[in-house]
């Protein structure tokens, strides 16, 4: 029904744009359309799934290209089926190693990290012809540059659903007439439910070194999925001193970390961001990382890892909440200027004391909304 797109937007002139149309006589694949088109496409250009809502801050996203010299930026995202979604690798520089599609062999604990359908692309990509009658844009043109170094992943919390079936197409009507497609652009100030990890999502065993003793609280799964639905960021701030210790490494920690992710999207819940702080400031631990032992701005009570969570989203401190079970959250996040949540016993000033995340699910968001 291409005659129906045409008929309604024409030339762009009455939107303020100019637009032009390619209507395949046959079917091309997804990206078979591209190489017709190469002749017009001479510099870096968007390529956005048509199937696709979303609201973006796209100058940040050309800026991220921009600044890794990307060949390919793709928009990634969390989201609340991981499970049977591709998963997109990446290092610690947003360098994209392996591309899984939803058929690919996949490690047991995963990040929950998924191509949103949107990219910047060069020119240079079509340079190479490919003798197909029909060309898949994930499988042959995109997937064989992970790992060259030359893909990056630009991960953001801001609104991108596929609308493709009638019951996805009423859930995004259901977000416009809510506001939540307008205010989830970066643009905007956003809001966010810092969380502790140790006893407040998963069960406190200590300092936790073993990927085995990570088991999820009853119940935490569904108080972050509400989060997620409440238009909140879901944020993890979490002290890590074993590696500063010498009693974690950083990829065991973000294995676990992974498992974290893994199981709370099984229950269709996701985190936008995990930030940890990896120092300590007391000396004297057998295995101990010398230049990770110092009095940083990051570990709690301090508030430096919500202030760069806070630089990273655009968000508004003074609406957003801090929930842990410990003094050192209710300090962490009185000093960031955050209303805050104790789970369990005590008195630190706390807003609100509760008996579980779910707890405040039921309390804190019923009161927000």
């Amino acid at each position: 029904m291409a005659d129906k797109i045409m008929n309604y937007f024409g030339d762009g002139a009455k939107l303020g744009v100019h637009i032009e149309y390619f209507v395949e006589d046959k079917p091309l694949g997804n990206a078979g359309a591209l190489f017709r088109l190469r002749d017009k496409l001479t510099e870096d250009f968007l390529l956005l799934n048509a199937d696709s809502v979303f609201n973006i801050d796209f100058n940040r996203f050309i800026a991220f290209h921009k600044e890794h010299n990307a060949l390919i930026t793709l928009f990634t995202h969390p989201n609340d089926h991981p499970y049977d979604s591709g998963l997109i690798i990446a290092d610690e520089h947003k360098s994209v190693q392996k591309w899984l599609a939803r058929e690919d062999e996949r490690s047991k604990y995963y990040k929950n990290r998924v191509n949103a359908g949107l990219h910047i692309i060069s020119p240079k990509l079509l340079e190479n012809d490919i003798d197909l009658p029909q060309i898949d844009l994930d499988r042959q043109l995109l997937k064989p540059f992970a790992g060259t170094g030359r893909m990056f992943c630009y991960d953001s919390p801001e609104y991108v659903k596929d609308m493709g079936t009638p019951e996805r197409f009423e859930a995004v009507t259901r977000d416009f007439e809510s506001g939540k497609v307008y205010e989830r652009n970066l643009r905007n100030k956003q809001k966010a439910i810092f969380l502790d990890r140790d006893g407040t999502i998963n069960k406190y065993v200590g300092f936790l070194r073993n990927i085995d003793d990570f088991e999820l609280l009853p119940m935490a799964a569904e108080a972050v999925r509400r989060i997620n639905c409440s238009g909140y960021l879901a944020i993890v701030v979490s002290n890590q001193p074993v590696i500063a210790r010498g009693e974690v490494t950083f990829a065991e920690l973000d294995e676990i970390h992974n498992k974290m992710e893994t199981l709370l999207g099984r229950d269709g819940a996701y985190l936008d961001g995990i930030y940890f702080c990896p120092h300590h400031p007391d000396s004297g631990y057998d295995g101990e990382i010398p230049e990770l032992k110092f009095d940083c701005e990051c570990r709690k009570p301090k508030p430096g890892m919500l202030f760069q969570a806070a630089e990273h989203f655009n968000i508004d401190l003074k609406e957003s909440w801090m929930i842990g079970d410990g003094e050192n959250d209710i300090k962490a996040g009185k000093a960031a200027g955050c209303k805050t949540a104790l789970i369990g016993e005590g008195s630190y000033g706390q807003d609100l004391t509760i008996a579980s995340l779910l707890d405040w699910s039921n309390i804190g968001l019923t009161g927000l909304r």
